[in-house]
């Protein structure tokens, strides 16, 4: 081999590794099956800091979660929604890897108050001040239901809570603020939105909220993330950002989120159920904190 042949193959591997380099620091490709090969930009945030992989089969690992069951004065959920919350293995278990909370169809008697469906709601142990929540998950259908993976301050003032069962409550909603990940209505089959509430925008009037039509939600796994840092927040599904919150005035109404929040997974049901309705699904893959 010649010496120019030599500096001729050097020049090419040096040029191919400095390419590479610049490639990997615009984007880290997950090319497998747990991010269904999506290009997914690199974080600030990087470090793992707790994750729940849900692995295994039988009950959920009762060190990240607690199952919030307590009805709200009135004997019913916020909103109209017509479901018992169980802590029952019938409504969420483990199972080849995959976390399942059922929404079903069924009579059950709980605190006084009969209900025709039962749920369940998980509150995380683990609460958190900004970074990167990674949430591979697969949604439930049928007109009526609502899943949601959101989070609220660990301060919320919310008999049942976990957080609230600790001491922390000491904040009324919405003035405590929530973070709303993901939300699917079954009534408006594969579209996904994210949303905060807080002090400026709440409730039915809440206007701080995006989505995007998500092909295949119900029979698919997607990756649904937010960034959350000082100064915004950035929604995503699949790598594709479809709502940033970065209001150019920060105060306690329009800005709570500069402590501790904890994760909330769950299905409601709404009244306008539909009477074909008699069993659903939502699963997890995985949760993964970045900070």
């Amino acid at each position: 081999m010649t010496k120019k042949t030599i500096t001729f193959i050097t020049i090419i591997t040096a040029l191919i590794l400095f390419l590479y380099l610049i490639f990997k620091g615009t984007k880290t490709v997950q090319n497998d099956s747990q991010n269904n090969g999506i290009a997914v930009l690199d974080s600030r945030f990087n470090t793992l800091v707790w994750s729940d992989e849900f692995n295994g089969n039988g009950v959920i690992n009762s060190e990240n979660w607690f199952h919030q069951t307590q009805l709200p004065p009135g004997g019913n959920w916020y909103g109209g929604l017509i479901q018992h919350y169980t802590n029952r293995e019938a409504n969420s278990y483990l199972k080849n890897g995959f976390l399942n909370l059922i929404a079903k169809k069924e009579i059950f008697d709980d605190q006084g108050e009969i209900k025709q469906y039962t749920s369940a709601r998980l509150n995380s142990k683990f609460a958190f001040t900004y970074g990167r929540i990674e949430i591979r998950a697969k949604l439930p259908n049928g007109i009526g239901t609502w899943p949601a993976i959101w989070m609220l301050n660990k301060t919320i003032n919310e008999d049942g809570a976990y957080w609230d069962n600790q001491g922390f409550g000491t904040s009324k909603w919405p003035i405590c603020g929530e973070i709303d990940i993901l939300e699917h209505w079954g009534k408006n089959q594969n579209y996904v939105s994210s949303a905060v509430h807080n002090g400026s925008s709440y409730g039915y009037n809440v206007k701080n909220l995006g989505g995007q039509y998500v092909s295949n939600a119900s029979t698919q796994f997607h990756l649904y993330a937010i960034e959350w840092t000082k100064d915004k927040m950035i929604f995503s599904i699949d790598g594709v950002d479809h709502f940033t919150y970065e209001p150019s005035i920060k105060n306690s109404d329009t800005w709570p989120y500069d402590s501790d929040y904890y994760i909330i997974l769950n299905i409601a049901i709404e009244p306008d159920i539909s009477h074909e309705f008699t069993e659903s699904a939502m699963e997890l893959d995985y949760i993964r904190v970045y900070q």
